[in-house]
C-alpha cells in the first residue's frame, strides 16, 4: 500500500462476485454440479466438540498458565474449525431442511461459550448480498472503531484480541436485521445449559480453556488473520476479496477459498478447490495470500495497514442488487 489510509476506500462499483458468478456459469456451466449438501460436516462438528470437551476435562486441574498455553497452541484449532462449520450451517450446506442446519450450528457453538451461532447467521448472509455496504454488511468496521484503532500496533492487537466483541457492535448499526426468533432463543437456552454444566462438572479452568480457545481462534492468533485475509486491502488497493491457499486450509476446511465461496456460497467446503480447478481463468489471475502467520504479523506491525484498508459502499447497488436466491442456493 502506498500510503496510510484515513478513511475507507469508497466505491460505486458493483459487488465483484455478483458479476463474476454469471461469467463463470456462462463459461463453465458444469460448476453447478458442485452445488449441494455435505451432511458429513455434522461428523466433523461432533468430533471437534468432543475434542474440546475432552481437552477441558484433562485441563480441569492444570495450572492456569498451562490452560492458556493449551488454548493457544491446541484448542484454538478445533474451535476455529467449529466456526467454519457454523458458517457452513449458515449457508444451509449440511442438510436440505433449515432445522437440521440450525441445530447443527447450535451444537457446533457449544465450546465457544457465547451463544452466537444463530445471530451470526442472521447477519452473515447479508454480507454476501450487500458486501461492503456499510449499513447492511456487519463484516465492515464501524467508523468510530476504525478511528479508535487506527494504525497503532497496540491498537490492532487489542482489536484482534477483542474481535468477537467488536463484531457484536457492528450488528447494532445494521438496517432491517432480524433481532429475535425461536432459533436465537434455542441457541441461548442450550448454550447457557452447556456453560453451567461445564462450570459445575469440570470447574472454572475447563470453562476458561474453552473460552480462551474461542477468543484465540478468531482473534490474536495466526488463525485470526483469516479476517484480514478475506477483505482487507493488503495486496492491492482495488481487489476487494482475497483467498488464502495455504496448508492451514486442511484443518480449516477450505475456508481460505474466499473468492470461490463468495462467488458460489451454495458450494460446500469440500468442493471449493474443485471450483477453482474448473474455472482457472477466473481465479488464477487474482492476488491471494499464502500464509496466515505472515499476514498476522504484517497487519500488526505495518503502520500502513489499519481498519481503514477496506472497500466500502454507501448504498446497495441499484443495478447489481442480486437476491441470494439468484446466487445459486442462497
Amino acid at each position: 500500500m502506498a500510503s496510510i489510509q484515513k478513511e475507507f476506500r469508497w466505491t460505486e462499483e458493483p459487488n465483484p462476485h455478483h458479476v463474476r458468478v454469471r461469467q463463470i456459469i456462462k463459461d463453465h456451466p458444469e460448476v453447478k454440479q458442485l452445488i449441494g449438501k455435505n451432511p458429513m460436516s455434522l461428523l466433523i462438528i461432533i468430533l471437534c466438540v468432543a475434542s474440546m470437551v475432552v481437552g477441558a476435562y484433562f485441563l480441569r486441574d492444570s495450572p492456569w498458565w498451562l490452560v492458556l498455553v493449551a488454548a493457544y497452541i491446541g484448542g484454538a484449532f478445533p474451535s476455529h474449525a467449529l466456526w467454519v462449520m457454523i458458517h457452513e450451517c449458515g449457508h444451509q450446506l449440511l442438510f436440505k431442511g433449515k432445522g437440521g442446519n440450525y441445530w447443527s450450528a447450535i451444537v457446533a457453538n457449544l465450546p465457544h461459550i457465547f451463544p452466537s451461532a444463530i445471530s451470526f447467521q442472521h447477519y452473515h448472509n447479508r454480507h454476501h448480498t450487500h458486501q461492503s455496504v456499510h449499513d447492511y454488511d456487519g463484516d465492515l468496521p464501524d467508523f468510530w472503531e476504525a478511528k479508535l484503532i487506527n494504525n497503532s500496533t497496540l491498537g490492532k492487537m487489542f482489536w484482534m484480541l477483542m474481535f468477537p466483541f467488536f463484531q457484536i457492535t457492528h450488528t447494532m448499526r445494521l438496517k432491517d436485521l432480524k433481532k429475535f426468533d425461536f432459533w436465537l432463543a434455542a441457541n441461548w437456552v442450550v448454550q447457557i445449559a452447556f456453560n453451567v454444566a461445564i462450570w459445575f462438572l469440570l470447574g472454572p479452568k475447563a470453562f476458561v480453556f474453552l473460552l480462551a480457545s474461542f477468543l484465540f481462534s478468531v482473534g490474536l492468533h495466526p488463525l485470526g488473520a483469516r479476517w484480514i485475509q478475506e477483505h482487507y486491502l493488503v495486496l492491492s488497493e482495488h481487489q476487494e476479496t482475497y483467498s488464502y491457499y495455504g496448508p492451514l486450509n486442511t484443518i480449516a476446511f477450505n475456508i481460505g477459498y474466499h473468492n470461490e465461496h463468495h462467488d458460489f456460497p451454495s458450494v460446500p467446503w469440500n468442493n471449493l478447490p474443485k471450483l477453482k480447478q474448473q474455472a482457472p481463468e477466473h481465479y488464477d489471475h487474482l492476488l491471494y495470500h499464502k500464509s496466515w502467520t505472515k499476514l498476522f504479523f504484517r497487519f500488526l506491525f505495518d503502520p500502513k495497514l489499519s481498519l481503514y484498508n477496506r472497500i466500502a459502499r454507501k448504498q446497495r447497488n441499484k443495478i447489481e442488487k442480486i437476491q441470494e436466491a439468484e446466487m445459486l442456493g442462497m
